[in-house]
């Protein structure tokens, strides 16, 4: 289903809720036959848990998107950055020719990083929204991650593909490929991939446009 689809489905299943609810706030006679009993079960518990859940997934849903990660301000330069037309910065490289669906690039690389991760990394999801509207927000060039960046989100996609497995860069020394699927040999640390977002240059890089801006 579309997300304006669930949205209105959502909207519907509050409307019902409310109507439902109401009715038997109004009507309290109806709950002294069996019926009536079952309708404001349905009314005051089915009925609100279920349009809760919904609500709660649609906006899970929505969480995935760039652009719900893009929405905080100190987030646009980050956003800023996938358009940095050079091919050594991994994230615009990913972003640009679509190694990541575009419409959820952030939550495909950070997975981890997310509410959509560990019990840990949904705490700090919680957080990052408490920050946003009642704490301090830090500068752009000032959010780090958490913990080091795992090779285990590179390979989500790269694991078993041709180009990746055959490249030469790969095999400087023998156990090259083990070091890496066992993250002791890091993607982005390595001198291989360290140009990520570069956030505190961004003035001085040029930008790729594309066709349809």
């Amino acid at each position: 289903m579309s997300s304006a689809g669930t949205l209105l489905l959502t909207i519907i299943l509050v409307g019902i809720t409310i109507l439902l609810a109401l009715v038997v706030s109004f009507r309290v006679e109806l709950t002294r036959a069996t019926s009536g009993k079952m309708l404001a079960f349905i009314a005051l518990f089915i009925l609100p848990a279920f349009a809760t859940f919904q609500g709660f997934n649609d906006h899970m849903e929505k969480a995935k998107t760039t652009q719900f990660c893009l929405s905080c301000h100190v987030m646009e330069p980050y956003g800023h950055s996938l358009y940095i037309d050079d091919p050594s910065f991994v994230p615009a490289v990913h972003f640009q020719n679509h190694l990541v669906p575009p419409d959820e690039a952030c939550f495909t690389c950070h997975t981890t990083y997310t509410m959509f991760g560990d019990y840990q990394a949904k705490l700090r999801g919680l957080r990052h929204l408490y920050v946003q509207y009642l704490g301090t927000v830090p500068k752009p060039e000032d959010i780090k991650l958490y913990t080091p960046y795992n090779n285990r989100e590179c390979l989500h996609c790269h694991e078993g593909m041709r180009k990746f497995e055959e490249a030469a860069a790969h095999h400087r020394t023998p156990d090259e490929m083990a070091q890496i699927a066992s993250d002791h040999l890091s993607c982005t640390k390595s001198d291989c991939h360290e140009f990520i977002h570069d956030i505190p240059n961004l003035k001085d890089d040029s930008f790729w446009k594309p066709k349809a801006q």
